[in-house]
């Protein structure tokens, strides 16, 4: 085994354990926590694919930004009030027969073997330009209006909240 592929099934087992842990813990600052330490793991697996961009983007905005956003929410919400409340159980019928579907595509899956698993071929993208540069090229050349457009209207919606909370203000 290459340091590579050692470096890939450390980062892959790190990201499943501390997602199973997000989703197991009760208290929500530490499922927060985990998500975070699931989001480095998945961003590490990014870097190690050669998708610099993708690596940035996962840390800079989920990590910092989102994040963030998640435990001060968390900290907001009253968890005291939230844990006397009724849980929605009710549909464990539907998470059963997801799950047996689930364990069923993946018993095929292993059932078929290599072929079962196989991918697309790459694209041959040109040596000479980056990941970054070519995520840059394409959103910046070919589609420059629709990112223009979306920008816009970012914008409208942040201008849009800042007014909804200042009404809420006064």
């Amino acid at each position: 085994m290459t340091l590579l592929q050692i470096a890939f099934f450390l980062l892959s087992t790190l990201a499943l354990a501390s997602a199973i842990m997000v989703i197991t813990r009760r208290n929500a600052v530490h499922s927060v926590i985990w998500l975070i330490v699931t989001l480095f793991s998945v961003g590490g697996v990014f870097l190690l694919l050669h998708a610099e961009f993708l690596f940035a983007v996962q840390v800079i905005l989920y990590v910092g930004g989102i994040m963030v956003l998640f435990l001060f929410v968390v900290m907001l919400v009253n968890l005291d009030v939230a844990a006397k409340q009724a849980q929605f159980n009710r549909q464990w019928q539907l998470a059963l027969a997801t799950a047996i579907v689930l364990m069923a595509e993946l018993a095929y899956g292993i059932y078929r073997g290599h072929e079962g698993f196989t991918l697309a071929q790459a694209s041959a993208a040109p040596a000479t330009m980056g990941n970054t540069q070519a995520v840059a090229l394409a959103l910046y050349q070919d589609y420059m209006l629709p990112v223009e457009i979306a920008s816009v209207l970012l914008l409208v919606a942040m201008v849009g909240a800042v007014v909804m909370a200042k009404r809420k203000l006064e």
